[in-house]
């Protein structure tokens, strides 16, 4: 058998496989429609449960059985109608993603975002640039889904100026913002969103005592594992990546714009999604609506990673400005009286300064924003800054909709106490197995992994997976915001070998301008070595927290007291 009839044939399996995924994963409902047949389900199951008597006790509680409660009764039909509202306005993560949002809108509109990307990059020097890629790719959830387009084709450029080869910036900078999204060295409204999730499912075990997630509470795992999966991130950009890109003599000057719409499943061609056009998100979790670039008609020299001279001195301005709320915040909490500090005169476990978190997120975003827009003129009043806050909340229009439902299905868990049952059977089930203890975390992570191939958004998988294990591990002893720290390995580690991403046909627009005739099987070929080293890296990471039982975050924890 010739080499290259063994190719073809490693070729067709994994075609196969990524058709299989990739046929499975289109036939689940888009997120809406998924979470409204889970609150029809859940409403059938629990009716038959109240109809049978159903109870649980929740372990080491002084409170009596729970009873199941079903939706379709008097009851719950009451209740239901009673609390349509309530349910979706009372959704955690409203409050605080929205505030946090409105703040970033700011930033990220008047360029101040972007400055720093550009920034970190055309500052580096040529052997740092690809853990400066990694480290700056891993941070760019910041931006939301924008992270996507705006950090690879930057990476490409300025890999290209300083004698790289661009196309290794181009996959490493997409590898990089997709495989580490669920982390970063600054807190991100995703933050807010996972913490209002896991605070909500877990109303369904009253009587357990457990530490209050918010948006800060796996601060300290984060800034560790943005640094890790960065320098991972940079180690195989530098020493796989790059190298196989020159040993297969891929490219490295853009392919012209009429020849690459000629080639056969070239950038132009008809084959090119016409979901491209517009993505809803490749996660959905802050649901930004980006406009992404068009094969044809979007070039990568269209951004220029050198700042300008207002640029700069904006950005210099932002930061003085970010340094003196810095004193300003400083002085108000070291005063003897601070309102900021608990009753012990301290900040930990719990003081009005973290109850503060979403307020401080949102006053170092808007002060940077709109001091560095002042200074480039992006902001000439307090209309423009209206205006962009107003386009934030516009770009949230469909994590809105979808928070309905959301809000909904997690009241109606709660409510009816299956959320209280299944932790209670499923952590016996757990004991009796066997499977506790890391072991159990390990096989969470996993499944989450799994699921990721198929439920691209964050926080339609985290609201699933919350409502069950976060109640089931806190009753075998661990804080949930530890359950929600090895989350976001699973949540993001394989996302950019999944067909369902829709930013991989942005990806692969952008590689065809280089290579006319690279497919998905290609991007999936040259991602996947990003994978299996982001999981372990980050697998371990939580392993380490676990085992030498190390703070999360300001207050938070691994196991109950």
């Amino acid at each position: 058998m010739t080499t290259a009839t063994t190719e073809r044939e490693r070729r067709g399996v994994g075609d196969r496989l990524l058709t299989t995924i990739e046929r499975w994963g289109n036939k689940l409902p888009e997120p809406f429609t998924l979470f409204l047949i889970l609150l029809l389900i859940t409403g059938v199951v629990s009716t038959g449960m109240a109809l049978a008597d159903v109870a649980v006790t929740v372990p080491g509680t002084e409170d009596g059985p729970i009873e199941i409660r079903g939706l379709f009764t008097g009851e719950g039909l009451a209740w239901f109608t009673s609390n349509l509202g309530p349910n979706f306005i009372g959704f955690p993560p409203l409050q605080t993603v929205l505030t946090i949002l409105l703040a970033v809108g700011v930033a990220e509109k008047t360029g101040m975002l972007a400055a720093v990307v550009r920034k970190s990059f055309g500052s580096a020097p040529r052997w740092m640039l690809p853990y400066v890629v990694g480290i700056v790719g891993v941070t760019g959830s910041v931006m939301a889904d924008s992270a996507f387009i705006i950090i690879p084709p930057l990476a490409a450029l300025v890999f290209k100026a300083a004698g790289r080869h661009p196309v290794a910036g181009l996959l490493g900078g997409f590898a990089a913002v997709g495989a580490g999204y669920s982390t970063a060295l600054v807190p991100t409204s995703l933050d807010a969103l996972f913490a209002g999730i896991t605070t909500g499912v877990m109303e369904s075990l009253p009587g357990i005592e457990t530490t209050p997630v918010n948006p800060v509470s796996n601060y300290y795992f984060n800034v560790v594992a943005a640094l890790l999966l960065g320098m991972v991130c940079g180690f195989i950009i530098d020493r796989i990546l790059e190298p196989r890109m020159v040993k297969q003599d891929v490219p490295t000057a853009q392919v012209d714009a009429g020849e690459e719409a000629g080639q056969p499943g070239g950038a132009g061609s008809a084959e090119a999604p016409e979901e491209a056009g517009r993505g809803r998100g490749a996660r959905g979790d802050q649901a930004v609506d980006v406009e992404a670039p068009n094969d044809a008609d979007t070039a990568d020299d269209t951004v220029d990673p050198e700042l300008s001279a207002v640029e700069t001195r904006g950005l210099w301005w932002s930061l003085a400005a970010a340094g003196l709320l810095t004193v300003v915040v400083v002085v108000a909490l070291l005063v003897p009286a601070s309102p900021w500090r608990n009753e012990e005169g301290g900040f930990l476990p719990s003081s009005p300064l973290l109850d503060s978190i979403v307020f401080l997120v949102f006053a170092y975003f808007m002060t940077m924003g709109v001091v560095y827009g002042r200074v480039v003129g992006t902001v000439s009043g307090m209309g423009d800054i209206v205006r962009m806050m107003s386009s934030a909340v516009k770009d949230m229009m469909s994590f809105l909709i979808l928070a309905f439902v959301l809000g909904q299905f997690i009241a109606l868990f709660n409510w009816t106490g299956i959320g209280a049952w299944i932790a209670v059977n499923g952590a016996a089930g757990l004991e009796a197995s066997g499977l506790t203890g890391f072991p159990a975390v390990l096989g969470f992570i996993l499944l989450a992994s799994c699921l990721n191939l198929f439920i691209v958004s964050g926080s339609s998988m985290w609201t699933i997976m919350a409502a069950v294990f976060v109640p089931m591990f806190a009753l075998i002893g661990l804080e949930p915001a530890f359950t929600q720290a090895a989350f976001r390995v699973g949540d993001s580690a394989t996302q950019i070998v999944t067909p369902l991403n829709p930013y991989m046909i942005v990806i692969l627009g952008l590689l065809r301008r280089y290579e006319p005739d690279a497919g998905l099987g290609t991007v999936i070929a040259r991602l996947v070595v990003f994978v299996v080293p982001f999981w372990v890296s980050w697998a371990a990471l939580v392993g380490i927290w676990y085992f030498f039982d190390l703070p999360l975050g300001p207050g938070n924890g691994i196991f109950l007291p």
